[in-house]
């Protein structure tokens, strides 16, 4: 086969694959800088703001593990047409929601459309790439999918607040999800597993109640009575423990116990969460504290943010090649080293003194960057190194379940 050929339809794969992840990511790192506007627009405080970020991250986080199962079992790309299609009708809704009520409904809804779509394109490439060199590329290049869409969604999302609205961030959900949507018949095989486990619904069911009462702890919980803050946080831990418990009886579990005994994995997943709980906390009290603080735009204050995804794309494919060298260890080691040099994401979100000092931000931003490429890489190769070629979905739903979560 022609070298020029098998490359460019490689790309189209690729793209056709990653397609409905960059829509996802540039929604979710948009709507963070349009927070105070919508706030303005459609009330709800600080907590309504929040609930923006959280209905969202509710639904995502709690479906998504199912998603992966579902893909196995039903063929990925159809789930992935499934998740478009529920995505881009929920942005519809959303662009278009007159009271705040209803955008959040609608943002759950997108949730769950992201979950869907989101992990069948790192399954679809295991599939077609089953050589371990291969499927590096293909996971540096969905990394570097997820760089780009936080490099260039806070810019959208700052461009479209400060000149038509936010309300276009969703519209313009639309015309790319589409374009994904006709990529996928073209460029996308189908696969599925022929061996695939049953859905657990009841794990699913648990889940999101664990999940969603442990949200409402979190955002609601300054608003709330004492005596409601104890029951709700009682309920989440009942909630997740019954979750747990569950996977244990369930004869094709949705989180297999047995996984945690693999440490790679483990330390994969943990960095995934550490990382996302740490960026997204800090764009959303960042943009508040930028905006209505220092009286900055949404644009400005996106532009402030902007070194820190430049850096982690410059990143991405030194760290991936170290890491294919190497082994995960190194890079993930040097990842948390960049954080912690200055000062750690936990100094940064806490103190809300450190959030106006714009001078000290940019370079603190960079280097939490580079970090963040040593532990998205180095977690991206630990986590999928623990699976074979039979179970491509498992890895994929994983780590993306770790990122709503955290």
């Amino acid at each position: 086969m022609d070298t020029k050929r098998f490359s460019l339809d490689t790309a189209l794969t690729l793209i056709a694959a990653y397609l409905g992840l960059f829509v996802g990511l540039i929604d979710a790192n948009a709507i963070n800088l349009a927070l105070p506007a919508v706030r303005n627009d459609l009330g709800g405080g600080i907590s309504g703001a929040q609930w923006t970020i959280d209905a969202y991250n509710i639904t995502f986080a709690a479906v998504l593990l199912t998603a992966g199962s579902l893909g196995d079992r039903f063929g990925r790309r159809t789930v992935l047409r499934v998740g478009l299609l529920t995505f881009v009708a929920a942005s519809l809704v959303c662009a278009a929601a007159p009271s705040l009520p209803l955008l959040l409904a609608a943002r759950a809804v997108q949730g769950v459309g992201a979950a869907l779509m989101l992990p069948q394109g790192l399954a679809i490439t295991a599939a077609a790439f089953p050589d371990p060199v291969e499927r590096g590329r293909a996971t540096a290049a969905w990394a570097m999918a997820a760089a780009m869409s936080t490099a260039i969604g806070p810019i959208l999302g700052g461009v479209l607040t400060d000149t038509i609205g936010w309300r276009y961030i969703f519209w313009l959900n639309a015309p790319v999800g589409v374009i994904a949507l006709l990529m996928t018949y073209r460029y996308l095989p189908e696969s599925r597993d022929p061996d695939a486990a049953s859905i657990d619904v009841p794990g699913q069911t648990l889940a999101m109640v664990g999940l969603g009462t442990l949200t409402i702890v979190l955002v609601e919980g300054r608003t709330l009575s004492p005596l409601w803050t104890v029951a709700l946080g009682a309920a989440a831990v009942a909630g997740i423990a019954a979750f747990v418990g569950s996977q244990r009886r369930v004869r094709h579990p949705m989180l297999p116990l047995d996984l945690f005994r693999n440490r790679r994995l483990v330390a994969a997943l943990i960095a995934t969460f550490a990382m996302t709980f740490g960026i997204y906390g800090l764009l959303l009290v960042n943009s508040f504290a930028f905006q209505q603080q220092r009286g900055a735009s949404a644009l400005a204050t996106a532009l402030w943010f902007l070194p820190m995804p430049l850096t982690y794309l410059f990143f991405i494919p030194v760290v991936n090649s170290l890491a294919h060298r190497t082994g995960p260890r190194l890079p993930m080691t040097a990842g948390w080293l960049g954080g912690l040099r200055r000062g750690g994401t936990a100094r940064r979100g806490v103190a809300a003194r450190a959030v106006v000092r714009a001078r000290r931000r940019r370079p603190g931003a960079q280097h939490r960057s580079r970090g963040r490429a040593g532990d998205v890489s180095g977690a991206g190769a630990a986590g999928g190194s623990g699976f074979g070629r039979s179970e491509p979905g498992a890895p994929g739903g994983y780590h993306c379940r770790c990122r709503g979560v955290g």
